[in-house]
Protein backbone atom coordinates (compact mmCIF):
# COMPACT_ATOMS: atom_id res chain seq x y z
CA UNK A 1 0.00 0.00 0.00
CA UNK A 2 3.08 2.44 0.65
CA UNK A 3 4.30 2.02 -2.46
CA UNK A 4 0.80 2.95 -4.14
CA UNK A 5 0.96 6.11 -2.10
CA UNK A 6 4.83 7.00 -3.20
CA UNK A 7 3.42 6.69 -6.84
CA UNK A 8 0.47 8.73 -6.63
CA UNK A 9 2.47 11.31 -4.95
CA UNK A 10 5.74 11.02 -7.48
CA UNK A 11 2.53 11.01 -10.18
CA UNK A 12 1.54 14.60 -9.08
CA UNK A 13 4.95 16.46 -9.04
CA UNK A 14 5.74 14.58 -12.04
CA UNK A 15 2.42 16.06 -13.80
CA UNK A 16 2.52 19.60 -12.78
CA UNK A 17 6.34 20.10 -13.76
CA UNK A 18 5.51 18.72 -16.70
CA UNK A 19 3.02 20.82 -17.74
CA UNK A 20 5.07 23.81 -16.48
CA UNK A 21 7.70 22.88 -18.42
CA UNK A 22 5.83 22.09 -21.33
CA UNK A 23 3.34 24.97 -20.79
CA UNK A 24 6.66 27.58 -20.60
CA UNK A 25 8.42 26.24 -23.75
CA UNK A 26 4.85 26.53 -25.82
CA UNK A 27 4.97 29.61 -25.16
CA UNK A 28 8.46 30.22 -26.00
CA UNK A 29 8.53 27.89 -29.12
CA UNK A 30 4.97 27.98 -30.20
CA UNK A 31 5.20 26.25 -33.56
CA UNK A 32 7.22 23.18 -32.41
CA UNK A 33 6.63 21.03 -29.51
CA UNK A 34 9.84 21.30 -27.94
CA UNK A 35 8.22 21.22 -24.38
CA UNK A 36 7.33 17.50 -24.55
CA UNK A 37 10.91 17.14 -26.18
CA UNK A 38 12.64 18.31 -23.58
CA UNK A 39 10.88 16.50 -20.80
CA UNK A 40 11.05 13.53 -22.53
CA UNK A 41 14.75 13.99 -23.22
CA UNK A 42 15.63 14.84 -19.37
CA UNK A 43 12.91 12.23 -17.84
CA UNK A 44 15.13 9.41 -20.09
CA UNK A 45 18.20 10.69 -18.97
CA UNK A 46 16.86 10.14 -15.05
CA UNK A 47 15.82 7.13 -15.68
CA UNK A 48 18.68 5.82 -17.60
CA UNK A 49 20.83 7.05 -14.26
CA UNK A 50 18.55 5.86 -11.42
CA UNK A 51 18.55 2.87 -12.84
CA UNK A 52 22.26 2.16 -12.98
CA UNK A 53 22.93 4.37 -9.52
CA UNK A 54 20.17 1.46 -7.94
CA UNK A 55 21.79 -1.54 -9.57
CA UNK A 56 26.15 -0.04 -8.71
CA UNK A 57 24.84 0.94 -5.24
CA UNK A 58 22.99 -2.67 -5.02
CA UNK A 59 19.92 -0.12 -3.53
CA UNK A 60 16.67 -1.58 -4.23
CA UNK A 61 14.64 1.28 -2.28
CA UNK A 62 11.09 1.84 -2.69
CA UNK A 63 11.53 5.25 -2.55
CA UNK A 64 13.64 5.55 -5.07
CA UNK A 65 11.86 3.17 -7.56
CA UNK A 66 8.37 4.24 -7.44
CA UNK A 67 8.42 7.95 -5.86
CA UNK A 68 11.21 8.96 -8.45
CA UNK A 69 11.44 6.83 -11.15
CA UNK A 70 7.58 5.60 -11.81
CA UNK A 71 5.98 8.35 -9.78
CA UNK A 72 7.57 11.60 -11.13
CA UNK A 73 9.81 10.41 -13.99
CA UNK A 74 6.94 8.32 -15.07
CA UNK A 75 4.85 11.41 -15.10
CA UNK A 76 7.10 13.43 -16.09
CA UNK A 77 7.73 11.93 -19.51
CA UNK A 78 4.75 11.37 -21.87
CA UNK A 79 4.70 8.95 -24.90
CA UNK A 80 0.86 10.16 -25.44
CA UNK A 81 1.53 13.68 -25.56
CA UNK A 82 3.93 13.07 -28.10
CA UNK A 83 1.72 10.59 -29.95
CA UNK A 84 -0.83 13.16 -30.45
CA UNK A 85 1.73 15.90 -31.02
CA UNK A 86 2.94 13.80 -34.08
CA UNK A 87 -0.78 13.00 -35.23
CA UNK A 88 -1.64 17.46 -34.68
CA UNK A 89 0.95 18.13 -37.15
CA UNK A 90 0.23 15.68 -39.73
CA UNK A 91 -3.26 16.71 -39.77
CA UNK A 92 -2.11 20.12 -39.73
CA UNK A 93 -0.55 18.81 -43.26
CA UNK A 94 3.04 19.65 -41.34
CA UNK A 95 4.43 16.03 -42.47
CA UNK A 96 8.33 16.68 -42.76
CA UNK A 97 8.09 18.21 -39.56
CA UNK A 98 6.21 15.37 -37.61
CA UNK A 99 8.75 13.00 -39.35
CA UNK A 100 11.62 15.13 -37.84
CA UNK A 101 9.73 15.17 -34.09
CA UNK A 102 9.51 11.36 -34.26
CA UNK A 103 13.13 11.03 -35.25
CA UNK A 104 14.76 13.24 -33.35
CA UNK A 105 12.39 12.19 -29.57
CA UNK A 106 13.94 8.51 -30.67
CA UNK A 107 17.26 8.96 -31.34
CA UNK A 108 17.43 11.99 -28.32
CA UNK A 109 15.66 9.72 -25.64
CA UNK A 110 17.27 6.60 -26.23
CA UNK A 111 20.65 8.30 -26.84
CA UNK A 112 20.25 10.41 -23.30
CA UNK A 113 18.87 6.90 -21.51
CA UNK A 114 21.71 5.09 -22.55
CA UNK A 115 24.33 8.03 -21.14
CA UNK A 116 22.39 8.09 -18.15
CA UNK A 117 22.62 5.25 -17.31
CA UNK A 118 26.46 4.70 -18.25
CA UNK A 119 27.14 8.03 -16.76
CA UNK A 120 29.50 6.77 -14.37
CA UNK A 121 30.87 4.48 -16.57
CA UNK A 122 32.53 7.24 -19.32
Amino acid sequence: MINILWLAAGGAVGATMRFLATSTLKYIFPNFPLGTLFVNILGSFMIGFLISYMENKNISSNIIRYFLIIGILGSFTTFSTFSFEVIDLINNKRIFISLFYIFISLITCLSFCYLGYNYNKI
